[in-house]
């Protein structure tokens, strides 16, 4: 039998997830797009692809690192994900990709989107706005 105890823990976490939910159909009705982080692990549940209004699905570095090992499920668990996104009209983005090979597999088995080190380590905010800067210079170099 469910104590009172509980019984106020599971409406008040009720309450906290509709806040949720509501706060982020607003910030989606202001142009915010949403992503789901670390999907596959910890608390990312089916339940909330359902839920929540995302426009992306991270898929956890933990399978992206498993991918070159023979004998494991990694390809199938990638593939799922993207399928189970394109069903749902959301995007999906890849963490901690590290080498060409893993960058080809998740290209065969549908994600849309790579980050990691293959494409750069991190780099400081100021650094990321000169970089930018300095492309759009040389573009218009080449351009004139």
């Amino acid at each position: 039998m469910r104590s009172e105890r509980d019984a106020v823990f599971a409406h008040r976490l009720l309450e906290v997830l509709d806040q949720t939910l509501s706060a982020l159909h607003s910030l989606r009705n202001l142009g915010v797009r949403i992503a789901l982080d670390d999907f596959g692990t910890g608390y990312s549940s089916l339940s909330y692809l359902r839920q929540f209004p995302f426009d992306k699905i991270k898929i956890d570095q933990s399978f992206v690192r498993d991918l070159a090992q023979q004998g494991n499920n990694a390809h199938a668990v990638i593939r799922a994900i993207t399928t189970l996104a394109d069903a749902l009209s959301m995007e999906t983005l890849a963490e901690g990709v590290e080498d060409e090979q893993q960058c080809q597999i998740l290209r065969e088995e549908g994600c849309g989107s790579i980050q990691g080190y293959l494409l750069s380590r991190p780099v400081r905010a100021d650094v990321v706005r000169d970089m930018l800067e300095q492309s759009v210079r040389q573009k218009l170099l080449k351009a004139m």
